[in-house]
């Protein structure tokens, strides 16, 4: 077990039960506060620790690191140190928040490191050089096949083969909490002859995660299964945020576009891939057989639980909307990196891949609202009296993520967005 991982950890630092950010998660993120240089942290509890007012003094000195990689605009440099390090970072502050207080006392020094979360600002916590989105939940993809083609043959015959993705656009990936604007652009209503344009009327979310690359590869070298963890840093979670009435009249030949570039949503803190090795599962069977190159030995799926909350401009507060899971994904990261590579393509750190919507077998597990209310055709019942087919202006989508096991919480914080009216 990795050190930092011991259920029997407590930490000095007060943490609420139901807390996403125990002494076993200490997940990575950037921050400022009274527009302070953004600085590396992590969330312990309802704290943040800045990590180079532990570098100032001395705490992280033995491991070779300097102060300046913790007084960042970004983790890449950070992350870019490598994972023995970046490892070693993680258990020290095990050690530094640890209730036993054996070699690395710093509570004396909690006042200058420790901040509540609610006084700080969260920041983007990696510069996205890529962004690949993947289609990988089998579920997801023989809804949407359900609905747009022949339910005898949902899915394409390529998809049981391959990790299906697009490159999306990164330079509009944005941090939790920041507005959505509702997009604009061309549709083809049903029965019309020639296209409209206009705000979309058909504005949706999607559940999704993300991963954080880890390591930089070189132009014509391919990541294998068996190597992919080593080039996969941490998760996110991620809302690709979706114009189906755009996407529809677009996307024939050649897939997403303007239906997908204009945002983005990622949660502020990236969870380490240590901090969720007790969360391996089995995957679901692949079948047909797959390539050689795909093949893959060990857990690779993870049991992250998922939810998907709306919470219009009336409400007193958010209503669920989606319950589903990680686990449920047909393709894994390893899986769909050492496709994405297969062909030579270089990675760098900070690239983003993101999982595709992740549906449950369930109509309650549902990841999008193109599935949660089948194209409109069931209406979701919200408690202030109104119904949702797809989002509404000032709608706030808030999506959550955690892993459970032991009495352990691993949890994602948030990744939160409303939608703003489109401009005029």
């Amino acid at each position: 077990m990795i050190k930092a991982n011991k259920p029997t950890l407590k930490s000095w630092v007060e943490v609420p039960d139901d807390s996403d950010f125990p002494i076993q998660n200490l997940p990575f993120g950037i921050y400022t506060i009274n527009d302070q240089h953004p600085r590396v942290c992590i969330a312990i509890g309802e704290h943040i620790a800045d990590l180079y007012v532990l570098a100032e003094h001395g705490f992280f000195e033995d491991l070779g690191i300097e102060k300046e990689v913790f007084e960042n605009h970004y983790l890449n440099d950070f992350i870019a140190l490598g994972k023995a390090k970046t490892s070693g970072v993680r258990n020290r502050l095990s050690e530094i928040l640890d209730n036993d207080l054996e070699e690395w006392d710093a509570s004396e020094l909690a006042s200058f490191f420790l901040k509540l979360q609610a006084e700080v600002k969260m920041l983007m916590p990696v510069k996205v050089g890529d962004y690949t989105d993947f289609y990988s939940s089998r579920e997801h993809a023989t809804n949407v096949g359900t609905m747009f083609r022949d339910p005898e043959n949902a899915l394409l015959p390529n998809w049981l083969h391959l990790p299906v993705g697009y490159h999306g656009r990164a330079s509009s990936i944005v941090v939790s909490g920041t507005p959505i604007q509702r997009p604009v652009g061309q549709q083809m209503p049903a029965g019309a002859e020639k296209p409209i344009f206009g705000p979309s009327k058909l504005l949706d979310f999607e559940l999704e995660m993300g991963f954080v690359v880890g390591r930089d590869t070189d132009l014509g070298q391919s990541v294998s299964t068996a190597e992919a963890e080593d080039y996969i840093f941490g998760m996110v979670i991620f809302n690709d945020w979706s114009a189906r009435d755009i996407q529809k009249w677009e996307y024939v030949p050649l897939g997403p576009f303007l239906a997908k570039n204009f945002a983005s949503t990622i949660s502020p803190w990236v969870v380490t891939m240590d901090a969720l090795d007790a969360f391996r599962e089995e995957g679901p069977m692949q079948d047909p057989e797959v390539l050689p190159y795909l093949k893959y030995e060990g857990k690779k799926n993870y049991n992250i639980n998922l939810e998907v909350g709306i919470q219009g401009e009336n409400m007193e507060a958010a209503h669920t909307v989606c319950r589903s899971n990680f686990k449920h994904m047909y393709w894994n990261m390893s899986q769909q990196l050492a496709h994405h590579t297969v062909t030579g393509c270089n990675i760098n750190v900070g690239d983003i891949c993101a999982s595709g919507t992740i549906s449950g077998p369930t109509p309650d597990s549902y990841g999008s609202m193109l599935e949660i209310s089948w194209r409109g055709t069931k209406p979701v019942a919200m408690p202030d009296g109104s119904e949702r087919k797809f989002l509404l202006d000032g709608d706030t989508v808030i999506m959550k993520a955690y892993c459970e096991r032991d009495g352990i919480r691993i949890g994602f914080g948030e990744a939160s967005g409303k939608i703003l009216p489109a401009k005029s």
